[in-house]
C-alpha cells in the first residue's frame, strides 16, 4: 500500500496517542540509567538497527555520558509493509568488527522478534564478548519468540499498530512526537 502525505496526515490525526513525549523522555532517561550502570566500563559499540531505531538511538546517546562507538546496520523483514515475511534480509552489515567487543544493538520495538533474534544471533556469531539488546517498546502479546526478551526496554504497548518515535506507518510517521496507535487497529 502506497501512502500520500494527506493520508499519513489522516492516520496520525485520528490515532490514539498512548505514551506522549514526556513519558516517552523519562523512559529513555531510565534506560540510558541502566545502560550506563551495566556498561560504563565496558567501552561498548552501539548497533543502531536501521531505519527504525534512528531515533532510540539518538535520544540515548546524548544520555549516555560515558565513551562508546556507534556503528549501524540495516536487516529487514518488512520492505516497508506492515507485516514481516520469513526471512531476515541483510541489506547492510556493521562495518566495525564485533569480535571481542561488548554490543548493545538498539532497536525501535519488540513486536515478535524473528528480525532482533536474527541480528542478536549474527552478533553472536560474528565473536562479540555480550551482546545485548535495547528497545523503545514491547508490544504486549504471547507471539514473541520464545526467550527472547530486551535487556533494556523503554515502555510496553497494547498488541496495536503503533507508529512514532523511530516506528513507521508505510514509511511516513517516524517522526511523531510519541507512541501512537492506529485507529481502529
Amino acid at each position: 500500500m502506497r501512502l500520500t502525505p494527506e493520508q499519513a496526515a489522516e492516520v496520525w490525526a485520528s490515532a490514539d496517542c498512548l505514551i506522549p513525549a514526556p513519558a516517552m523522555a523519562k523512559a529513555l532517561d531510565q534506560m540510558a540509567a541502566a545502560i550506563s550502570a551495566d556498561l560504563a566500563k565496558l567501552n561498548p559499540l552501539l548497533l543502531c538497527v536501521m531505519t527504525g531505531g534512528v531515533v532510540t538511538l539518538g535520544q540515548l546517546l546524548p544520555r549516555l555520558a560515558f565513551p562508546l562507538q556507534v556503528d549501524y546496520l540495516h536487516a529487514t523483514r518488512y520492505d516497508g509493509n506492515t507485516q514481516g515475511g520469513d526471512n531476515l534480509r541483510w541489506l547492510v552489515s556493521p562495518r566495525t568488527p564485533l569480535s571481542g567487543r561488548h554490543v548493545l544493538v538498539v532497536d525501535d520495538i519488540l513486536d515478535e522478534g524473528l528480525t532482533l533474534a536474527g541480528i542478536l544471533a549474527h552478533c553472536q556469531e560474528a565473536g562479540a564478548a555480550s551482546v545485548r539488546s535495547a528497545v523503545l517498546v514491547k508490544k504486549l502479546h504471547d507471539r514473541c519468540v520464545p526467550g527472547l526478551r530486551a535487556d533494556y526496554c523503554g515502555e510496553s504497548v497494547p498488541d496495536r499498530y503503533v507508529f512514532g518515535y523511530g516506528m513507521d506507518y508505510h514509511e511516513y510517521l517516524r517522526n511523531a512526537d510519541g507512541i501512537y496507535a492506529v485507529a481502529g487497529q
